[in-house]
């Protein structure tokens, strides 16, 4: 009703310049081709900047919205058992969902073998023609830096949230959400009338940040347009060609997990009609799939979790906000596959033993995996070294990630969604009718 009031709706708008970015975008690759002078002005000087602005848009308010979202959610919630109890369904929701991910990536990749078949030669020219080499050694780099379990945990506090909020790209993002929760935590448990003016000041930054949202929105088609043109107008579909059956198999997968997975947990646990709720979310759909970022997408996805999904903001708010960090099943299918490929494409048979390793490991890793485009890199390198794979190996799947980013980002939102729908409905909350019905 809202957007059927400004005329054209904000999705249709946005898809159509998906769309248009698209064709236009392979129109100029088939005719010039990426490296013509021409385009790569165009691309490098006009989309790349309008892509960049967009994102930007959204990325600046991912602070404040993430700090008065959860403070809010937790102070709303009303205790720590009452956040214990919440935050270990959406765990138990996160692990179910990943496992159920990994294992089709498993099972999917061992009936088709998509990195059978390519000889030394084929290896080395399908390398050089789409890998990248600096992003890859990057990647590894990040790899051989991981640190133990225990040390991780301990990581996760930061010692200046501050500090951690000013580099949410690059990780800090996770600290300064850990110290979110505790702040609204110490707000639920202090006097209600000393609490009172500070969630008063939160309320208002989360009302400011959600004007910002619709601010940025209006600028959306546009971003997405710039944003989709670049990718097609450099990428094309050669490298699809030469990489295909490994490309198609992670598209595949990821609509089985998306459009089957999410159903059978949305109709039972949610009690939800799956095609009303994927419509419901189509304008969070082509934000993420635009923007290949989970973080990018959460300004999005909790507007529309409130207001078309009608889940209550305390559940939404923590469930998600922490979930587009610590929920990328998406991520782990691909990391799953992706590790599974290139051990098939090195002729590294795998022993069964073997592959639990990965399944266990792509389920941690998509709970650690940065939110942002390319975050999953380091940790498939990470996977790689314990499979005695070449972590340099991701140079070859680096070169066609960006549309395969695109869609396992897609799927990590609406899982995002899912399990927040679905603990909703496990606190007794009524899902599909307005937050204040009991």
């Amino acid at each position: 009703m809202h957007e059927a009031k400004k005329g054209v709706p904000l999705h249709v708008k946005v898809l159509l310049g998906l769309i248009l970015g698209a064709v236009a975008g392979w129109v100029v690759q088939q005719q010039f081709g990426p490296k013509h002078p021409d385009v790569a002005w165009w691309i490098s000087e006009v989309f790349d900047p309008l892509g960049t602005l967009f994102l930007k848009l959204i990325y600046m308010v991912i602070v404040p919205l993430l700090f008065s979202a959860l403070t809010l959610g937790i102070m709303e919630l009303g205790g720590a058992k009452k956040l214990g109890r919440i935050g270990m369904r959406a765990l138990l929701f996160t692990v179910i969902l990943s496992g159920t991910a990994v294992g089709l990536a498993v099972i999917g990749t061992n009936l088709v073998q998509p990195g059978k078949g390519f000889s030394e030669a084929q290896r080395i020219d399908l390398t050089e023609r789409f890998g990248d080499s600096t992003k890859a050694e990057d990647s590894v780099k990040k790899a051989s830096e991981q640190k133990g379990v225990i040390r991780t945990i301990v990581d996760f506090v930061p010692s200046n949230p501050v500090e951690s909020a000013g580099a949410p790209n690059l990780g800090g993002v996770l600290q300064f959400m850990v110290f979110a929760v505790f702040f609204g935590i110490a707000l639920a448990t202090i006097d209600a009338q000393t609490a009172a003016p500070v969630k008063a000041v939160m309320e208002g930054i989360f009302g400011a940040s959600q004007r910002l949202i619709e601010i940025a929105m209006m600028v959306a088609p546009i971003g997405v347009f710039a944003l989709i043109f670049k990718t097609t107008a450099t990428l094309g579909l050669e490298a699809f060609a030469a990489l295909g059956k490994y490309a198609a198999l992670v598209l595949i997968l990821l609509a089985i997990h998306l459009f089957v997975t999410y159903s059978v947990v949305l109709k039972v646990f949610a009690k939800r009609n799956p095609l009303e709720f994927f419509r419901q979310v189509r304008v969070v759909i082509l934000t993420a799939f635009s923007t290949s970022s989970s973080n990018a997408t959460l300004p999005t996805a909790l507007r529309s979790s409130n207001e078309d999904l009608k889940i209550p903001r305390e559940i939404g708010n923590f469930v998600m906000t922490v979930g587009a960090t610590a929920n990328q099943n998406g991520t782990a299918l691909f990391e799953g596959v992706t590790v599974l490929f290139l051990a098939q494409l090195f002729g590294i048979t795998l022993s069964l033993g073997e592959q639990f390793t990965v399944i266990g490991l792509a389920i941690l890793a998509g709970i650690g995996t940065a939110g942002v485009p390319g975050g999953s890199w380091p940790m498939i390198a990470a996977i790689l070294v314990q499979v005695n794979v070449p972590p340099a190996a991701i140079a070859l799947c680096i070169g066609i990630d960006r549309i395969l980013d695109m869609s396992r980002t897609v799927v990590n939102v609406v899982g995002d969604m899912t399990i927040a729908a679905c603990v909703a409905k496990s606190e007794g909350l009524v899902i599909g009718e307005p937050a204040t019905a009991t």
